[in-house]
């Protein structure tokens, strides 16, 4: 098994060829390896999809990106060098027909606290709440992107 770290604020994760272990701070997420379609960097962050499309996680990462590639492949997970869905985003702009009911409302309270400078947290809690409806979010500079994942 092999184990990146950084420091405590900052992302580790565990490799094996059964499962992927995120740990950051106290916490820590594990994924066994039939709940992950693909691993990907996206800016600074590593994301989880799983076999539906649905983003199982989505955390900064300082790791260095070709050791952490190299550690998943050789475990037998895929890595991609992009988001396999990526076409599928859509700006966001109030009032953007398409969404599921009450999604509208988070992504608009989430664009309110990204602008907040302590609204971090709240707007990662907020990506929770639309992950619950289907809708993944993914951020380029001061813009929120999303798609809705069918099933």
């Amino acid at each position: 098994m092999l184990g990146l770290s950084a420091v405590h604020d900052s992302l580790s994760v565990r490799v094996a060829d059964t499962h992927v272990t995120l740990t950051i701070r106290d916490g820590s997420q594990e994924f066994a390896r039939e709940e992950i379609s693909v691993l990907f960097r996206d800016g600074k962050h590593l994301v989880v999809l799983a076999p539906s499309g649905m983003e199982l996680a989505r955390e900064h990462c300082g790791l260095p990106w070709r050791r952490l590639a190299d550690a998943l492949t050789e475990h037998g997970h895929t890595w991609a060098r992009e988001d396999p869905y990526r076409a599928q985003f859509r700006r966001w702009v109030p009032g953007t027909p398409g969404l599921p009911p009450g999604a509208d409302a988070l992504l608009r309270a989430r664009a309110k606290a990204r602008k907040d400078g302590d609204g971090a947290e709240e707007a990662r809690e907020l990506r929770g709440e639309l992950l619950r409806l289907g809708v993944v979010v993914r951020d380029e500079d001061k813009r929120q992107f999303w798609r809705v994942v069918s099933g």
